[in-house]
């Protein structure tokens, strides 16, 4: 079943109920900045969950302390629908629910796990 591209009011009025979100062309964006790049690693590890359960996959750019996720529908045309909105809103979600936890302030020692050098030998 393909779904329905949303119009360019309905785009602007959803972004109204969806902060830090915003349109870029056919796609619906969130930059999410992080104290350590481990906390933004395990926050885009943790949307790729959440967009399994929902069957809805974003690009995931994935730099130092900083996450960008984006959404549009590739069964559209790759331009925004409702799945991107409802999508959008469940990242949201995990977001307030991470800053809620320790996952974004606990500081990861760098001695833990092996170091790249000992993997290559």
């Amino acid at each position: 079943m393909t779904s329905v591209p949303l119009t360019d009011v309905e785009i602007a009025s959803a972004l109204n109920d969806l902060p830090g979100w915003e349109r870029d062309g056919d796609a619906l964006t969130r930059t999410v900045t992080f104290d350590a790049y481990l906390a933004g690693a395990a926050f885009a590890s943790a949307v790729g969950v959440l967009a399994e359960g929902l069957g809805h996959h974003p690009d995931l750019y994935i730099g130092y302390k900083k996450v960008t996720v984006r959404f549009n529908t590739h069964d559209a045309g790759g331009k925004i629908t409702a799945k991107d909105v409802a999508a959008a809103r469940a990242v949201n979600a995990l977001r307030v629910s991470q800053a809620n936890s320790e996952l974004t302030s606990t500081r990861i020692p760098r001695t833990i796990g092996p170091r790249l050098s000992d993997l290559l030998c």
